[in-house]
Formats: C-alpha cells, sequence, structure tokens
C-alpha cells in the first residue's frame, strides 16, 4: 500500500510556524503571506485530522500532538537542507571529468596532476583517454583537451599551446651514427611517423630539403609510441614538442636540429559556453592556463 504524505508545501509551512511560534515570521521566512501560512496549515490539519495549533492571549502555542510532531519532523529538515548543500557542494566543486587524448594524458596533463591536488585537494580529477577528437562534449565530461584549429560549435576554447614540430631522437643513435649533421642527413635514417606521413614531408619542405622519401618508416598511432620508438633509438621522429618536451628535458631525447614546423593546429582546452563559469571548470581552466604560460617562458625553436 502506498504511503500518503502530507503535502510538502503544508509541512514547510508547519515546521517554519512551529520554530517560530509565528504565522508572521514563518511568512517572512517563505516569502509568503501570513494568509497563505494559515491555508497551508489548514490544509495539514485537515490532511491529518488532527488540530496543530491553538491560540492563547494573542500568543501561538502548539497542541501536545502539533509539539510531538513537530520534534519528530525538524530534523527531517535539517538533513534535508544539509544533504542539499552537499549535493551543491559537489557540482561546484567534487571532481572535474577531463576528456583527452591518452598521449596527452601521458606526457603532459598526468604529471602535472599532483601540483593541481596540492592546490585544490576537494576536486577530484577524472580522466577519460579517448583515442580520437569527436567534436563533442558528452554528459559525463566537462572539460575536453582537443587537438585541432580552435574552432567547436558552442563550447569555448582555449588555447593551450602553440604547436612546433620538431625533430627528436636518442642520443644513443646520434652516439653509433655518426652521419647526422645536417637535416639531408636525415635520408640515411629512418623516419618515424604519427598517424600520417604528412608532417614529415611539410617539415622537409619548409627547410627546403628534398630527395628525403617520407614513405619509409613505420607509422604509430599514438604520439606517446613515436616517442618511445624514438628513445629505444628505432628512427627519428617528428615530434610535438609540447608532448616531446618531458622527455627532452631528462635527457631521454635529444633535438638535433632546431628548425621547428609550425602547426596550423595546437591544444585547446575546452568547454560548453554555458559552463564557463561553473566553479570547479573555472578552477580547473585558471589552473591549466597558468601551468602552460609558466612553461612556456623560455622555449624557443626555429620557426617555419
Amino acid at each position: 500500500m502506498a504511503r500518503r504524505l502530507p503535502p510538502l508545501n503544508s509541512l514547510k509551512a508547519f515546521e517554519a510556524a512551529a520554530r517560530n511560534l509565528s504565522f508572521t515570521k514563518a511568512a517572512e521566512e517563505l516569502f509568503v503571506t501570513q494568509a497563505a501560512i494559515s491555508h497551508q496549515i489548514k490544509l495539514l490539519e485537515d490532511h491529518l485530522s488532527i488540530k496543530l495549533f491553538m491560540r492563547r492571549n494573542r500568543s501561538l502555542l502548539l497542541t501536545e500532538e502539533g509539539q510531538s510532531y513537530y520534534l519528530d519532523i525538524k530534523d527531517i529538515f535539517v538533513n534535508l537542507h544539509d544533504a542539499t548543500e552537499r549535493l551543491l557542494s559537489r557540482g561546484a566543486k567534487g571532481s572535474v571529468s577531463i576528456a583527452l587524448t591518452p598521449s596527452f594524458a601521458i606526457q603532459w596533463l598526468v604529471p602535472r596532476l599532483s601540483d593541481f591536488a596540492a592546490h585544490n585537494s576537494d576536486i577530484d580529477v577524472r580522466i577519460k583517454a579517448q583515442d580520437h577528437d569527436d567534436n563533442s562534449l558528452t554528459d559525463d565530461v566537462d572539460v575536453a583537451i582537443y587537438y585541432g584549429k580552435g574552432h567547436w560549435s558552442g563550447t569555448h576554447a582555449d588555447k593551450l599551446h602553440t604547436e612546433y614540430l620538431i625533430p627528436v631522437c636518442s642520443p644513443l643513435l646520434l652516439s653509433l651514427n655518426n652521419g647526422l649533421k645536417t637535416l639531408e642527413d636525415l635520408r640515411n635514417f629512418t623516419l618515424l611517423h604519427d598517424t600520417t606521413r604528412t608532417n614529415w614531408k611539410d617539415y622537409l619542405k619548409s627547410v627546403g630539403v628534398q630527395d628525403i622519401n617520407v614513405n619509409q618508416g613505420p607509422i604509430f598511432s599514438h604520439s606517446s609510441m613515436v616517442l618511445q620508438a624514438a628513445i629505444h633509438g628505432q628512427g627519428i621522429a617528428l615530434a610535438h614538442s609540447v608532448l616531446a618536451q618531458p622527455d627532452i628535458d631528462s635527457g631521454r631525447l635529444v633535438v638535433p636540429f632546431t628548425q621547428a614546423l609550425i602547426s596550423e593546429r595546437a591544444y585547446y582546452l575546452v568547454c560548453r559556453d554555458s559552463q564557463i563559469d561553473s566553479p570547479k571548470i573555472k578552477i580547473f581552466r585558471n589552473w591549466l592556463l597558468n601551468k602552460v604560460k609558466k612553461e612556456s617562458q623560455g622555449l624557443e625553436f626555429d620557426k617555419h
């Protein structure tokens, strides 16, 4: 048998009136008229078939049944208020979910998350790796990091880095091969490719090098795989500067030539236009943009 609960508005009116022992104060608190409070109390008394209030010498008193009922339900309203505040707090902060490619997550974002956590211990980060940008934000994602030209419908996009394509290789490869002194010497090495062979073709054209066969060498589906192949001495990679920088800093990779190709695309932090002012998104966005700004200072390449 279904439970027959009293009307919520009547319960709210009763709780406020019983706590204040005044219809007038209850009306002020709930932003309604005193007549509306009286009406709701009457509805509740009719629903329960019990008298809840009585008037004595211009004062409002609870009946014995009313007093007992108030003591039983007052904590329910307190708990309901606290539960709502906790829910809103989790919505305001709580967690931020981020969709991005595995390569950017592994090479750049994940190593820096400890810094974010140190300054924002009340926000959990949830990483959702996806192989390719589908240019849409699903309901379970707050922000995304896309690689493109910065134009996605219905979104706000912040450019993270100017993207450079730079040649990188293992220092071991250079020590074993004495023939990588000029860009023309690339013809003597295996070229490693990220998804497509087009990048190497564009790079060599930009630096004026011809007669190198870019149609040879393995192709990898993820940029992080290309970097790993280069680290293990399997060839020369044309790497995204942002993704390669940690391995360059550590010495696992070296940059044999400073000539760099500026990409038409870049990494962008993307969120919905409607959520740009969400507290948790604003906190993560500010942290990420400041992190990028600090780390970008002093990075210089010969740009083509």
